[in-house]
Parts: structure tokens; sequence; C-alpha cells
């Protein structure tokens, strides 16, 4: 089992929750500014970004001393949400929702060096594809996809998915694109080269994120409202046919949302906004085998390995 720290937004009372993986308890809570939606943590471990969505800015902590060093706003940061990191972790990709713009950061300065507006409604949430070439904006309101090539930085198209896309997210192996659309609770999973679709899967009510295991062999989708979380199979194999599916669909708390992986895969964690805990999952039994108890509306949440940090 890989030691590290969840670290984990917890929305409605404006702060981060820094949980200890090994012993499961709070080992500090730190404050933020208004309403903490998403969280990444750049690639060499020294900072995390937040975005505060409706206090319309970003954070930024310092990972060795789990402190808010820098803060960072901008006339068109409306409801600043979904974050990507480019594969040599030089640019921060942002998605603001209500401004319909996607905002790129020199992750050196923290400095804005791009803004693209999608023309789209609600681009919420940010995926970047595993050779980094792509980015990928679902616009909730207008249930399309935006592409955005990552060298050039302007968008290359758009392709339209099921109702309400919010989830998305590119397979370890980059030749498919998951989509969860809540408005319809399916999962579209399409070609990444010519964005057809491919399979369609109907899953819980209202789902919202997905997230591949770090080997690609499992999908876990949080749904909403039905208060479970779908594993999807990426390729189950059944009398000779591969092809994804869900083969099991456990509960969880109650509004599940922000979910990850632990570094070797092994344990998957599920923020539960209503319930104010994380659901662990074991993923050698699919299976809730505990709950982590953290702040009120838990929604956001990172993963940070322990050598990244000194101790507390």
């Amino acid at each position: 089992m890989t030691k590290g720290y969840l670290l984990v937004l917890n929305k409605d009372e404006d702060t981060v929750s820094i949980v200890c993986t090994e012993t499961k308890a709070t080992i500090k809570t730190v404050e933020t500014d208004y309403n903490p939606h998403e969280i990444i943590v750049s690639h060499d471990g020294k900072k995390t970004y937040i975005t505060c969505s409706q206090g319309n800015k970003m954070n930024i902590m310092n990972n060795e001393t789990f402190e808010i060093e820098k803060r960072l706003e901008h006339p068109d940061f409306q409801f600043p949400h979904g974050l990507g990191l480019s594969n040599d972790g030089k640019k921060l990709y942002m998605a603001s929702t209500f401004s319909e713009k996607v905002f790129i950061f020199d992750t050196e300065t923290d400095e804005i060096t791009k803004i693209l507006s999608t023309d789209q409604k609600h681009s919420h949430m940010v995926a970047v594809s595993p050779d980094g070439k792509n980015l990928y904006i679902p616009n909730i309101g207008s249930h399309t996809i935006t592409v955005i090539d990552a060298e050039t930085e302007e968008i290359s198209s758009h392709f339209p998915v099921g109702k309400g896309p919010e989830g998305v997210a590119v397979h370890p192996n980059g030749k498919d694109i998951y989509v969860a659309n809540q408005e319809d609770d399916t999962l579209f999973i399409l070609d990444a080269e010519n964005y057809e679709l491919k399979y369609k899967r109907r899953i819980g009510h209202v789902p919202i994120r997905i997230v591949f295991s770090p080997d690609g062999k499992y999908a876990l989708i949080p749904n909403r409202e039905s208060g479970d979380l779908s594993i999807i199979d990426t390729e189950h194999e059944l009398k000779g046919n591969v092809r994804p599916w869900e083969v099991k669909r456990i509960r969880v708390g109650v509004w599940p949302g922000g979910t990850v992986f632990n570094q070797d895969g092994t344990l998957a964690y599920v923020a539960n906004n209503k319930t104010n805990d994380i659901s662990i999952i074991d993923m050698h039994i699919m299976q809730e085998v505990e709950k982590i108890n953290v702040g009120i509306h838990p929604d956001g949440i990172a993963f940070l390995q322990a050598d990244h940090t000194t101790d507390i």
C-alpha cells in the first residue's frame, strides 16, 4: 500500500482536509477562499491548485507546509472549475464554467499565458489525452465536447455527446474517450480518432466524474443522485467478446463526487458530499471497506505521495 495524503475540498466550509492514508486521520485543515470545488497536484508534488468556484479565485497551496501561498484572480474567473496539467507539468489548464473559457497558465510563474473562448455553454471540466496532444472540455449546456490542440493552443473541433456531459477522461491506451452524461444517465465511449460512438451504457443516476485506474483496467464513475459508484471493466471478456462493461455498482455515501486512486491502484477514494465522508474502496474485492469523516460537503479530492511532503 502506498503511503500518502488525501487532499479533500470541503466546499461548504471553505477548507481542505489533509488526511493521512495510513492513520485515516485529518492531520491539518487549511482555510481556502469561498467554495473550493476542484483540485490538482503538480507533477513534482510541490504545490496544489484549487479552484474556489463561487469565490472566483484560484488558490495555490504549498505542499511542504500545507499553506495557501498564492491567490489568483481574473475578471473572467466566473465559477472556475475543472483543472488539467500538460504531460511535462509546465502548463496548467482551467475551465471557467460561466465565462465559458479555458485558461492556460505557466506553472513556473503561475501567470496566465492564454485564454480561449469555447463558444459553448457551461464549459466545466478538463481532460488531457495520455499523449498530451489534446484537451477535452465538456460543455454541460451545449451537450458537446470541445477539443483543444495543446501544441497550437487553439480549438480544433467540437463533437456532440449525450445530455449534460460533465465527467470526461481518456483511457490510458489513448484510443477511447469516456464521457459521463449526467442528464440522461449514460456513459458514452467514443473513438479518439474520429469521435464516433463505439459503446453506450446506462449507468447510475446523474453520473458526474470518470477516473481510470493507473493500469486502465477499470473506470470508476460516481453517480450523484443514486448514491453509488459504477465500476467499469474497460476490457471485459465474455464468450469471446471484449468490450467495456459495468461489472459492479456499489453503494457509497450520499451525493458521491470527487474520486481518486492511490498510486498503485489498489484503493480508490470517493468524496460523499452530503454524508461528509470519504468512502475507501478496496479494488481487489470491489467493496467499500471503510469511511473517513472530513468536513462539510467534500467534493474535489487528490492523492499526494508522502515523499513529496515533510511531516506536519
